[in-house]
C-alpha cells in the first residue's frame, strides 16, 4: 500500500516522535503529509512528516475521515479516543 488516505494511521519511523501512532489529517504532495495524534501533536499545531518516514498501517479511521471531508470539527480529544479504539494508544 503506498497511497496514504486522510484519515489513515500511521507510525513514525524518524525523527523525536519515531515509534508514535497518528492519524493523517491532510495530503500536502506527494511527499509530505500533515499528522496529529491528540497528544504530543495538536490538531491546531500539525506536524508536517515525509511519507517515507511514516510505517502505513491498513487501518482507517472514519470518524476522522468523514469529519475532514465534511469540514466538520476535529478535536483532539476524537484523535485520542480513535486510537485508542484501534487499540493503537
Amino acid at each position: 500500500m503506498d497511497e496514504l488516505s486522510v484519515g489513515q494511521i500511521v507510525k513514525s519511523k524518524a525523527g523525536r516522535d519515531k515509534d508514535r501512532n497518528f492519524i493523517v489529517i491532510k495530503k500536502v504532495d506527494c511527499q509530505y503529509v500533515l499528522i496529529a495524534d491528540g497528544d504530543l501533536r495538536k490538531v491546531d499545531n500539525l506536524k508536517r512528516k515525509k511519507v517515507r518516514h511514516l510505517l502505513i498501517y491498513n487501518l482507517i479511521s472514519e470518524e476522522v475521515r468523514k469529519r475532514v471531508l465534511n469540514d466538520d470539527k476535529i478535536t483532539n480529544l476524537l484523535l485520542r479516543k480513535e486510537l485508542e479504539k484501534l487499540g493503537l494508544n
